[in-house]
């Protein structure tokens, strides 16, 4: 990483890049997740209560996860820190999104606070990465 990342970065911009790794990672252990155990997964989400032959829609969650989780790596594997920054900021409607949808499943206020806070750490890395100095 430390290749990737120079001193004209700077601190925050390097922040950004260590926590969007970590989303990156968290979204191949959720991919992993969903694909091993769809219904364990569906209800840790805040969607339990669905039937095996229901959870179709935990295999599409998987693939997207995994879609979204390797194109946060890459972005941070060429440097691309605004793009990212952006991508971070535009993912915000998905945790957003969940937590509307959680909430009216009726799942407990932790879980729906699990995606707000994921929300609100996406427009903190988002904010880090705009700081990246735009590429010539």
């Amino acid at each position: 990483m430390d290749r990737m990342v120079t001193k004209s970065d700077g601190l925050p911009v390097r922040i950004g890049y260590w926590m969007s790794l970590l989303i990156a990672a968290w979204m191949g252990v959720n991919t992993a997740r969903a694909l091993l155990a769809p219904d364990v997964f569906a209800a840790s989400f805040g969607l339990p209560g669905a039937q095996a032959t229901d959870l179709g829609f935990v295999q599409v969650y998987a693939f997207r996860a995994f879609f979204l989780g390797a194109f946060a790596l890459l972005l941070v594997l060429r440097r691309e820190g605004r793009l990212l920054g952006w991508f971070a900021l535009v993912a915000v409607i998905m945790p957003v999104g969940d937590a509307a949808l959680t909430a009216q499943a009726g799942a407990g206020p932790a879980t729906v606070g699990r995606h707000v806070a994921i929300a609100v750490y996406l427009v903190f890395v988002a904010v880090l990465l705009l700081r990246a100095p735009r590429r010539t």
